[in-house]
């Protein structure tokens, strides 16, 4: 594809910097007009990069082997309590992001002590201490916005969000965000992730629990914005069925 490319742009240059060529030798304004033309976009082709796509199936395939051994994990633990999604403690853990599943069904928030070490198994109190699967999203959010969420208001996230998804990475068609009291719910329509999740539904803890890696990143980017801990309360299919996402999620007070 590079190749190809690179080709058909020194074949515009060539034909443009001779049109110009012409076009002084026979002082014609028309030749001088085509060969501009030519040499532009010749110019152009050569320096714009293609971006490299691979096929959506092959990177489901992927994920959703990593995502399969990381639901084996958890459930070995056989946690009763709900993920919770904590905000960064300090400037270092802004592009990292921990979440805590507790072994007990009582809701119990780790100190920042805790979670700045890097142990995977906490004793006060007892639970898992992982780092989620939307944090490279995330991550990628942030860098295509220029800025941190931790910068950001609730307000400022319901503005940019769906205009990131929508428009600078084609994530999909539409995205909505409302907040009511201590509950966030966001629907997505059309993702690119549609498929991904309908094949990641086997995976019932990530599903459910956790998170697949979208309704994760979006938890992450909720944290670093509100700066509480966040807990996916559920994740439905829309009430078109097949074409969107709902998921509703919960801020909770430390």
């Amino acid at each position: 594809m590079r190749k190809a490319s690179q080709i058909i742009a020194y074949t515009l240059l060539l034909v443009g910097i001779s049109s110009l060529l012409f076009s002084v030798l026979y002082e014609h304004s028309v030749l001088a007009f085509i060969g501009l033309g030519l040499t532009f976009w010749g110019a152009l082709l050569l320096y714009i990069r293609p971006v490299r796509y691979v096929k959506a199936t092959l990177l489901n395939s992927t994920t959703i082997s990593t995502l399969t051994t990381l639901d084996q994990i958890i459930k070995e633990y056989n946690p009763k309590g709900k993920p919770i999604y904590l905000p960064p403690a300090s400037p270092e853990e802004i592009k990292t992001g921990k979440t805590f599943i507790p072994f007990e069904e009582r809701t119990m928030i780790p100190s920042s002590e805790e979670t700045r070490t890097e142990k995977i198994l906490l004793t006060n109190p007892k639970g898992l201490l992982l780092t989620p699967p939307g944090t490279a999203l995330t991550n990628l959010y942030e860098d295509t916005l220029g800025t941190s969420f931790t910068k950001l208001d609730l307000t400022d996230l319901q503005t940019k969000l769906p205009k990131l998804f929508i428009e600078d990475l084609e994530i999909a068609e539409n995205l909505e965000i409302h907040q009511k009291n201590n509950r966030i719910h966001i629907k997505i329509t059309r993702s690119v992730y549609q498929d991904f999740c309908e094949k990641a539904q086997s995976l019932d803890y990530i599903c459910n629990s956790l998170g697949d890696p979208l309704c994760s990143s979006l938890a992450i980017a909720l944290t670093r914005t509100i700066g509480k801990p966040i807990t996916i309360e559920k994740t439905l299919p829309g009430s078109d069925g097949k074409h969107t996402i709902e998921v509703y999620y919960r801020i909770l007070e430390e």
